[in-house]
């Protein structure tokens, strides 16, 4: 259903000719066969190891996602992959979006300058609700629509320890809404990041960005860090190759400080600051004469947050942990103005009953007031409202056969104000025959709760001339209607998944899943009636939010990574996805999307790091992603590449080509605009530590 119809304009723009990719390419494959022939290109006097941890070491981190307590990688019941510091260095990505394009099932397409699409295993749009995203534990979750508004998630890269991501549901944890998957970006203790680095640099698509951060000490026992990033990303292209409008600036700034004189306590403190603007052009819905009016806009964001956690070790069994946060979010839009203030406060406690059981529990209260300012095309009733969320959950991991067989059973319970109570649990198992194989198996249930665009929402969508949509002489409006009576989405989730360490250059990661829904969020058509708008009679489609929608999925997800050599890194994922959707009522859009959808049924990633001596890294990145019929996005290939090279240890000069196959592509389009191409770019990087 259309909200509106955006549109965007932009020049073709070719960095590289079609010659110039052939060489490149060429040569990569000629030095990686140069030197898998024998001819020395590098020695290990003068070149590190391409990574500072080997796999059987990478297998061995610990995660916390997954359990809410620290465990071994290859010790968890759950589709878990970890996008290290090394991984985003070495991509040459400048954003968290484009992080999450490493992941196996997860599907991350770029609408414009501005805006993705985000979601894993299925159901991928602009507005994507089941998939839930934190930063260092802090939720981003927007409870206005139900999803991530990307533009205003960021932090400075190089302060990012890790990525958890957590494909399947997270709620017997996390709560409503990890539905389909769990994203916690985890950035680096304040003592990990002393002293200074600055960072900048410029391209045709990253016309400018730097970012500059300081790490001291605070006392005997403190460590702390400031800084403070900014970027200007150019705009996109259109269908005509015309500016497209939708150009993106942004500034952010942060703090972090931790303490810890023993092992029993520590604590955090830490928060940002940050403001961005996005230009848009967007076709809007009016009363008057003539209706539809293409506009110019600007969306701007800003907002701040403040976090709190303390830590305590009661013994070597026994652990507390207590956090609280504040987030504001401003965010103006020529739809709509929305003001949040979120507070949240979580405790949790684990502990050993015994040396084979091991519980954590816990507590989490959290209470959002917005306040929205409606325009004729979107707006709420009411336009202020304070939402609570009540939860608790507990988690029992009981090894059956000590360091062969363990059982993890969960339970979350949450009270919400719009489903009210809400229960979601999970049964896992892990099985470890030898220290090389290990299998596990989980069945959970997850919910999503409504948005408050689709429990209070009004929207005015289309204002159609006289004469169409079967309205005569008078004029037509489509009309959206929010549901305060609906239910949750529901989703019950089996998964199997397999780890192999064959030898200890070579591993792989397989997960299997079968997902069933009910009742998804949809609407459906109530019958036409007749009303008045200024100066003239109208007849009214309207569109009520219902839970009309359910059906299945499944697919499987491979990870593969292969330490040819010393100096050679090679890393595979394959996604496999298969979705059937039935609204019940004989909808055509629904029937429609059943059977074509809005993810790709295909995705394949292949990135190669190299060592070449003499301080020189090249690393490529090969994508494949199957086409989406519904929107008409015909599939592509791509490939980014880049070059490093440290003159000494502290500063890095790398040069960086992105989408280099083709001077342009479309990765998504919606319903409510025009398909935006995603353009061809280059950009160096300068990167300096002290």
């Amino acid at each position: 259903m259309r909200l509106l119809r955006m549109w965007y304009c932009k020049r073709k723009l070719s960095v590289f000719s079609p010659s110039a990719l052939i060489v490149v390419t060429f040569l990569f494959f000629a030095m990686a066969s140069v030197s898998s022939a024998g001819i020395q290109v590098q020695t290990r006097e003068d070149t590190n190891k391409l990574t500072e941890l080997s796999l059987e070491e990478l297998m061995n981190v610990e995660v916390v996602s997954a359990s809410k307590t620290a465990e071994k990688i290859s010790e968890t019941s759950a589709a878990i992959f970890v996008i290290t510091q090394d991984d985003i260095r070495r991509s040459g990505v400048t954003s968290i979006p484009e992080a999450l394009r490493m992941v196996p099932g997860m599907e991350v397409a770029r609408i414009d300058a501005n805006k993705w699409a985000i979601s894993a295993r299925g159901f991928n749009d602009r507005f994507a609700n089941k998939l839930l995203v934190l930063i260092d534990g802090r939720s981003v979750y927007s409870p206005f629509f139900s999803g991530v508004f990307w533009d205003a998630q960021d932090t400075m890269l190089e302060d990012i320890d890790r990525i958890e991501v957590i494909r399947g549901p997270g709620s017997a944890l996390w709560g409503a809404n990890a539905v389909n998957g769990v994203i916690n970006i985890i950035t680096k203790n304040a003592k990990e990041t002393q002293g200074g680095l600055v960072t900048t640099g410029f391209g045709s698509e990253e016309r400018g960005f730097g970012g500059v951060r300081y790490g001291g000490k605070i006392g005997p026992a403190g460590y702390y860090r400031i800084y403070g990033k900014y970027f200007d990303r150019d705009a996109y292209a259109n269908s005509q190759d015309h500016n497209a409008n939708d150009g993106w600036s942004s500034f952010r700034s942060g703090f972090r400080a931790d303490f810890g004189s023993s092992r029993q306590s520590s604590m955090t403190l830490q928060g940002d600051v940050y403001s961005g603007s996005a230009d848009q052009s967007i076709e809007i819905s009016s009363p008057t004469p003539p209706y539809q009016d293409l506009v110019n806009a600007e969306t701007v964001t800003s907002g701040g947050n403040i976090m709190a956690s303390w830590k305590h070790s009661f013994s070597n069994t026994s652990q507390m942990k207590i956090q609280s946060y504040f987030d504001r979010t401003e965010r103006k839009d020529i739809l709509a103005r929305e003001d949040r203030n979120t507070f949240d406060v979580d405790l949790q406690h684990s502990f050993s009953l015994n040396e084979r059981q091991k519980c954590i529990w816990g507590l989490g209260y959290r209470v959002t007031g917005d306040d929205i300012r409606n325009s004729y095309t979107l707006g709420v009733d009411p336009s202020s409202r304070v939402d609570n969320l009540y939860s608790a959950f507990i988690q029992d991991e009981i090894s059956l056969i000590p360091k062969i067989l363990r059982q993890t059973v969960g339970l979350k319970f949450e009270h919400n104000d719009y489903t009210g109570f809400e229960v979601q649990p999970t049964v896992r198992l892990l099985w470890t025959p030898d220290t090389k194989n290990t299998i596990w198996a989980a069945i959970s249930r997850a919910v999503r709760t409504p948005s408050r665009v689709e429990s209070d929402g009004i929207g005015n969508n289309t204002i159609v001339s006289p004469g169409l949509q079967g309205s005569g002489d008078q004029l037509a409006v489509v009309k959206f209607i929010g549901n305060d009576t609906l239910s949750s989405e529901k989703l019950i989730a089996y998964e199997l998944g397999y780890r192999v360490q064959p030898s200890r250059n070579l591993f792989f990661d397989l997960a299997l899943f079968y997902n069933r829904y009910d009742e998804i969020i949809a609407t459906t058509s109530g019958t036409p009636y007749a009303a008045l708008l200024p100066g003239m009679p109208v007849l009214v489609f309207p569109y009520v939010a219902a839970n009309n929608v359910s059906g299945q999925s499944h697919g499987l997800e491979l990870a593969a990574d292969w330490s040819v050599s010393d100096w050679w890194r090679l890393q595979f994922a394959y996604t496999y996805l298969v979705m059937q959707l039935d609204s019940g009522d004989d909808n055509p859009y629904w029937e429609y999307q059943a059977k074509t959808g809005t993810s790709p049924e295909h995705q394949v990633s292949l990135r190669s790091g190299m060592n070449l001596g003499h301080n020189l890294q090249l690393d490529l990145w090969l994508r494949y992603v199957d086409g989406l019929k519904r929107i008409e996005v015909d599939r592509y290939m791509t490939m980014d590449l880049r070059l490093s090279w440290k003159p000494e240890k502290n500063v890095e000069f790398a040069i960086v080509g992105q989408n280099l196959f083709n001077p342009n592509h479309y990765e998504f389009g919606e319903d409510i605009s025009l398909p935006t191409k995603v353009q061809r770019g280059v950009y160096g990087k300068v990167t300096w530590q002290f």
